[in-house]
């Protein structure tokens, strides 16, 4: 009985090993390696596949802000991966790394792996013809995971042995659409094109057995090659045919959604709003794109007929808890509605939310702070304007978007006028101290103290209120060491605040009185409790006050210099006549120095001629001519009548104006340079050596400013005349600085 039992057993193992051979074509053979090859190792692959794809898709953020990609993978340029796991036997394409110190296997490349284990071990090559089934699904699941791994040229070597080796597998056409995929990622746009275009016009019209899911995948990828060889109108056509049928749910709304953004992208609004309609109407659409297409139909909403039903379907979408991770997008796009229709206040509203909702995008945040700075700037709140572009930098991470180059710029010509502005508020501030009387000025001082006195006061309670009661019933918690007197942190804090504030006192009625304050205990004490006082002495802030005519004198030519500069500021570079003729005008009635008054009379003049005010502009042209007859400039800008010829503005008078500069340049008095270039430029409007001179210019701020101020110069330069040499090489010298 023993003996037939083994003998049974050996039979079956002979006939089990004899059906898992590969190398005879039988048909026990064929269907139990097809059997294996699909139900285990390609179909672990094909999990790992699956899996790795899934994650890609989670993880993948779309920018909702620009066109969309039709296909969401972040591939980085230049990068070639190789796979970590081991395999060999399989010649050119398959790898061979027998690095003992592997790190462990991505999902793609253990989906790699599988693919390559079906393919070495149940393969029944017999004859030269390929008995397993199943085979071809291996190598169409090897290429699509060196796809994902952006190994794109041995992918498309499995893709192509599909095609040459199986060209009658159900899966063919599937494979040439990922081999046209391939090629487009491994620039071979042309190739992709050309086999898309055989696969559906050829064989669509002549066999006409392409099923839908696979007329929209070849489309898909049409598109993708146009849209890589920037022929965006094919693109859209392809997209069009793409979009006919809505088989795959994920990329059918993808699909539409570029659509619509492509049609927006050529302004036809209606076309736009007819396909975002269309993916909000569609059943299974994923909800991202659903809320997105939401959003796209109120930016291409141009009429006041749609308004109503924008701001409805806005609103109910705000109010859905569901869509508490796109209220940052939604408040945004209701603001630039309100802002559209002159709502201001409404947008600040919105634009405030939008920043305050949580799981807020980064990129969403500079184009709300953006709209912010633009609404304040608009309204000449520059100081609120540059706080909102500060925070538009701070939260980029693109520093070559040319918007944020731009937002940059702007913020940068609003660092000069608020440093001019603090100037002019600083300087006014201690010159109207400088004319009270010794009586105003202590009164003016004791005033502040208390002031500030009391609202020290009321931070230190505050802080002590949350260090010590913090929400915790009052601070009569249950429990020794929780109330405020049995929290030796707490009272230490406490005490330390208290002398600051009021140093050493006794603790008598009417302790507050400045008379009461007793004296140190200790040398350390005393040190602590002077500094802490120094901030409530008036007597401090009285000997602050300067008395020297040279420090007063100082203080009003330099408001002066901000005054001026800020009128041209404000003329040339924010084109807000109103606050340069304010500045300027201002600065008429301070007695400035006499080398401002021409140029002050002189800008004024274009101000109120720009404006049509002929009246004004009569008063500043008649001072002109009459107190600065034989400048040259008045000559040309005021009588127009008189033709000028050459000989009235010589480029030899430029340039010994240049000499003089250049000369003062060399002795180091930079700032004099400076402020006599400014004075000089209005008389050389059309000078050739306007680009040295500016050059000169920016050097020179670069000797006593900071380099920010010195960059800034440059850069003016740079791009006010890109053409000249100076230009060039003011670009240079920005260029060294920015390594």
């Amino acid at each position: 009985m023993k003996h037939a039992r083994k003998i049974l057993s050996l039979a079956i193992l002979f006939v089990l090993l004899y059906a898992c051979g590969t190398k005879k074509n039988s048909f026990t053979r064929r269907n139990y390696q097809a059997l294996v090859t699909k139900y285990n190792v390609l179909f672990n692959g094909k999990e790992a596949l699956q899996n790795g794809i899934e994650d890609i898709q989670n993880n993948y953020k779309d920018d909702w802000f620009e066109r969309l990609p039709i296909e969401p993978l972040d591939f980085k340029e230049d990068v070639i991966i190789a796979p970590t796991f081991n395999n060999t036997g399989l010649g050119a394409g398959f790898g061979n790394n027998n690095n003992q110190d592997k790190k462990e296997a991505t999902k793609f490349e253990r989906a790699e792996e599988k693919a390559i284990k079906a393919i070495q071990k149940h393969s029944m090559n017999v004859n030269g013809v390929e008995r397993n089934r199943q085979i071809d699904d291996a190598y169409l699941l090897l290429g699509k995971a060196r796809y994902y791994q952006q190994r794109f040229i041995p992918a498309i070597e499995a893709f192509n042995y599909v095609i040459s080796s199986y060209p009658d597998a159900d899966l063919i056409n599937e494979t040439k659409i990922w081999r046209a995929k391939a090629n487009v990622r491994n620039d071979n746009e042309d190739v992709a094109i050309e086999a898309m275009k055989f696969l559906l016009v050829i064989k669509d019209t002549l066999e006409r057995d392409l099923p839908d899911n696979i007329k929209e995948r070849a489309y898909t990828a049409l598109a993708m090659a146009y849209v890589r060889s920037d022929s965006l109108q094919k693109a859209k056509q392809a997209l069009q045919m793409a979009t006919r049928t809505l088989e795959e749910e994920n990329q059918a709304a993808r699909n539409l959604f570029i659509l619509g953004q492509m049609f927006a992208d050529e302004d036809k609004k209606d076309s736009a709003r007819m396909v975002f309609n269309r993916l909000i109407d569609f059943n299974d659409t994923p909800y991202k794109y659903k809320i997105h297409a939401n959003i796209e139909l109120a930016k291409n909403s141009d009429t006041d007929s749609t308004q109503a039903v924008v701001f409805e379907t806005l609103n109910k979408l705000i109010k859905n808890r569901d869509n508490r991770p796109y209220l940052d997008e939604l408040y945004y796009q209701r603001a630039v509605l309100h802002q559209r229709y002159d709502s201001i206040q409404l947008a600040i509203e919105d634009y405030n939310k939008s920043l305050r909702a949580n799981n807020g995008s980064e990129k969403q945040k500079t184009f709300t702070y953006e709209k912010l700075g633009n609404l304040y700037f608009e309204d000449a709140a520059y100081l609120a304007a540059s706080a909102y572009y500060d925070s538009v930098l701070q939260n980029s991470t693109d520093s070559l978007d040319l918007r944020i180059r731009r937002v940059k710029r702007k913020n940068k010509n609003l660092a000069s006028l608020i440093k001019f502005e603090k100037t002019i508020s600083v300087n006014d501030s201690i010159l109207e101290i400088v004319s009270m009387s010794k009586d105003e000025q202590t009164q003016f001082f004791e005033d502040y103290v208390a002031k500030i006195k009391k609202a020290d006061e009321d931070a230190a309670q505050q802080r002590l209120n949350q260090l010590a009661f913090g929400g915790n019933n009052g601070g009569l918690i249950s429990g020794k060491g929780k109330w405020y007197f049995y929290n030796s942190q707490s009272l230490s804090f406490g005490k330390s605040e208290f002398q600051k504030i009021w140093g050493n006192r006794k603790l008598e009625d009417n302790w507050r009185w400045s008379e009461k304050a007793t004296n140190a205990k200790s040398v350390k004490d005393s040190v602590q409790t002077t500094t802490a006082n120094n901030r409530y002495s008036v007597d401090e802030y009285l000997k602050g006050i300067p008395t020297e005519p040279k420090i007063i004198d100082s203080l009003r030519t330099s408001r002066n210099q901000a005054l001026f500069e800020l009128g041209i500021i404000y003329k040339e570079q924010f084109k807000n006549n109103t606050l340069s003729k304010e500045r300027l005008e201002r600065l008429m009635t301070l007695d400035p120095d006499e080398e401002l008054l021409l140029p002050i009379n002189f800008y004024l003049y274009q101000l109120y001629t720009d404006e049509g005010n002929t009246e004004k502009a009569l008063v500043y042209k008649n001072t002109l001519l009459t107190k600065y007859p034989d400048t040259k400039f008045v000559r040309v800008f005021l009588n127009k009548d008189t033709s000028v010829t050459d000989e009235d503005i010589t480029i030899s008078e430029a340039e010994e104006k240049y000499k003089e500069l250049y000369y003062l340049y060399k002795e180091d008095k930079f700032q004099e340079v400076v402020t006599k270039i400014d004075e000089l430029l209005p008389t050389l409007q059309n000078s050739e050596l306007l680009p040295r001179i500016e050059l000169l210019k920016a050097y020179a701020i670069g000797k006593y400013q900071d380099t920010a101020a010195y960059k800034e110069a440059l850069e003016y330069v740079s791009v006010q005349y890109a053409s000249s040499d100076q230009g060039k090489k003011a670009k240079e010298i920005l260029a060294l600085l920015a390594q």
